[in-house]
């Protein structure tokens, strides 16, 4: 993980670079903690099957930092009154999240009748993520009225990049997992290549990507200096190996992609 955490590193320290810019500039910051449940969508189970995607949870926690262009530090004011200014925030995040996979649906109620799809019963993986990255809230209301106790729930909308470092596993409890036998499933060999030891489906290795973000979510007002925040987040990777799993079958049509149900708290710095 060397390499990705010092990827990740720069990436950070330009982040705050650019954060001290906009402090000089005299705008507001906040910071917050952001967790909940994880629902991981993979080439683990079966597309739009209920059972997979209720089974596949996990947990994400994460740090949050805003950029408030709405009021400003230096001067304890707010700033002019434009409209980005009352309606957009910067979000910058760190955050990690953990899922358990199994297989579930159709494949693996198989196995009762047909020894070829045991393997599935009891193959088993676990995505591990670490993310760094930026998002654009919009507010339809404005933020100053919110503020100021004109009401108490601001919606919101988001949408950013995110930098990911994933380190997958994966196991099966049919004996030595690197007996790629114990892990072998036909229907994951493609038919052009049908030697199972030269097709890397199983990764366990880690390795980096991006992804795209966007959320939908509201804030509650709690006090002067501090809100309660629920989003619902939808993440795509660039990638396909963030699962450690990459099969052939016809079910696999796109990258891993997961959604999250984030329940914060935020604090105003200024």
């Amino acid at each position: 993980m060397t390499l990705n955490f010092k990827q990740l590193t720069f990436i950070f320290i330009l982040m705050m670079g650019i954060n001290e810019v906009h402090a000089q500039l005299g705008f507001s910051h906040e910071i917050g903690v952001i967790a909940g449940p994880v629902a991981f969508q993979s080439d683990f189970g079966v597309r739009n099957d209920f059972e997979t995607n209720s089974g596949n949870t996990g947990i994400g926690i994460g740090l949050v930092h805003y950029i408030n262009f709405a009021y400003r530090a230096d001067c304890n004011c707010y700033s002019t009154d434009t409209f980005f200014n009352d309606h957009f925030k910067l979000r910058n995040e760190i955050s990690w999240n953990k899922t358990k996979l199994n297989h579930f649906g159709e494949w693996v109620d198989r196995a009762s009748t047909n020894s070829s799809y045991e393997t599935l019963v009891h193959h088993t993986g676990t995505a591990n993520n670490f993310d760094i990255g930026t998002q654009i809230e919009f507010f339809p209301k404005s933020i100053r009225d919110f503020q100021s106790f004109g009401y108490s729930f601001a919606p919101f909308i988001s949408f950013g990049v995110h930098f990911t470092a994933y380190n997958p596993d994966y196991d099966t409890t049919l004996g030595d997992r690197n007996n790629v036998r114990n892990n072998y499933f036909p229907g994951w060999v493609s038919a052009a290549n049908p030697n199972v030891n030269e097709d890397p489906f199983l990764f366990d290795e880690n390795g980096t990507t991006w992804s795209v973000v966007g959320s939908i979510g509201t804030r509650y007002k709690l006090t002067v200096l501090s809100d309660l925040m629920i989003d619902l987040r939808w993440q795509y990777f660039f990638n396909d190996q963030v699962d450690g799993l990459d099969h052939n079958l016809t079910s696999n049509k796109a990258n891993d992609w997961l959604v999250w149900l984030n329940f914060g708290y935020i604090y105003y710095l200024n």
